[in-house]
């Protein structure tokens, strides 16, 4: 592990992949439901698609942090990047429906390699006294992508099509792949013990894993609920699309100020990753609160709040991981942890979704915002019911 936080040069082509997944993912999906009927012919071909890119993700991105640990994350950085390229060239010449579901899954694919490797080589980059930093400014370009994808998306697809907008992708992620394979360093894999099923096993049940993890999973569950959800709650309450719109923006805007803030305390000493996390999730569950009120009150309180707390735990989460992970096994760790993040993504909304449907949608809101509060609140019941330690008794 590095003793000096890498050059701020070296790591901008990192924070360039961060932007673009983001953006592939959030450009396109926003933007699918405008097409003609001869490409997306029902609500269940669009869902399909929608899902192509979430889907192989979740499959694959565990399997290529693994190999970024096995050949070096750097290659796996460059090959996933060349394969977007490719993927989104592929609508960009052909466009037909057809080669529209083949971009989309090629897109997917792509990204689950270049993700993990350019969170692996973020840490592996810097000391573990700058992994707050760094994780924060990660962060916070993947949450630019994240806000400028559907109006830049948008306006590309108003223009010129979605041809147009995958031409854009493909010359995107070329610059990146050629910007990484200039200045990002080659980082050498290093030596592993031999790891047997068992022992992933045990590595991944961790609690120093699966805490960092399920945090990260419950923030892209609320992030994705506030963003999927809050429109519909402003709907309900007469507000016109403009207002709604803004209110989410609100909320990719309060998590992309907050995640470099966040990162700067954290290896400042001025705040520690438990209590982080556990201020965050309380925070995601009071702004999911906040959206049972009605009208525009509690959509932009909920939008902040939830922007708030999302920008808290984002790179909390990530710098835990990657002080407690041998440096041998980071691509392993990060691509497991997308994978908790993914499926955050999915059952969100799906809760939220389920209990609409057979209550309301403020009882959705509800039932993730005691889900998130549980962890936070358990701990503080029991470290109030511990018994005092015995004079002389060190700290932990």
């Amino acid at each position: 592990m590095t003793t000096r936080p890498a050059p701020r040069r070296q790591m901008w082509p990192l924070y360039a992949a961060a932007f673009t997944t983001a953006f592939g993912a959030h450009g396109v999906a926003a933007s699918l439901g405008a097409l003609s009927g001869d490409a997306v012919t029902s609500l269940m071909v669009l869902g399909g698609l929608l899902a192509l890119y979430d889907g192989a993700e979740v499959l694959l991105k565990p399997v290529f942090g693994t190999l970024a640990d096995r050949i070096g994350a750097r290659p796996v950085l460059l090959g996933g990047l060349a394969a977007f390229v490719a993927a989104s060239a592929v609508y960009a010449v052909a466009d037909s429906p057809g080669w529209l579901w083949a971009a989309r899954l090629g897109q997917g694919s792509a990204a689950s390699a270049f993700s993990p490797s350019a969170s692996a080589l973020v840490a592996r980059l810097n000391p573990a006294a700058k992994h707050g930093r760094a994780f924060g400014s990660y962060g916070f370009y993947k949450s630019i992508g994240y806000t400028l994808g559907p109006l830049l998306g948008g306006v590309l697809v108003w223009a010129g099509g979605m041809r147009l907008l995958f031409t854009v992708l493909a010359l995107l992620a070329a610059g990146v792949a050629a910007w990484a394979a200039l200045v990002v360093p080659h980082v050498p894999p290093l030596p592993r013990a031999r790891q047997t099923v068992a022992d992933l096993a045990r590595r991944l049940t961790d609690p120093g894993f699966l805490r960092p993890t399920a945090a990260l999973a419950g923030a892209t569950a609320a992030l994705s609920v506030g963003v999927g959800f809050l429109p519909v709650s402003g709907a309900a309450a007469g507000l016109g699309t403009v207002s709604t719109g803004a209110a989410v923006s609100v909320l990719a805007a309060c998590a992309a100020i907050v995640q470099p803030r966040t990162g700067r305390a954290l290896d400042a000493g001025r705040l520690t990753a438990r209590t982080g996390i556990g201020i965050g999730l309380l925070t995601t569950s009071a702004g999911l609160a906040c959206a049972m009120l009605p009208g525009l009150t509690g959509v932009l309180l909920a939008a902040g709040l939830i922007g708030i707390g999302t920008g808290l735990i984002t790179p909390l989460g990530f710098a835990t991981l990657a002080t407690c992970t041998p440096p041998e096994r980071l691509g392993q760790t990060m691509g497991s942890a997308e994978l908790g993040r993914e499926l955050g993504d999915a059952g969100g909304p799906l809760l939220v979704a389920s209990i609409a449907t057979l209550a309301t949608l403020t009882y959705g809101y509800a039932a993730l915002a005691l889900f998130l509060a549980a962890g936070p609140m358990t701990l503080l019941i029991s470290r109030r019911r511990m018994p005092p330690a015995p004079i002389g008794t060190p700290h932990t």
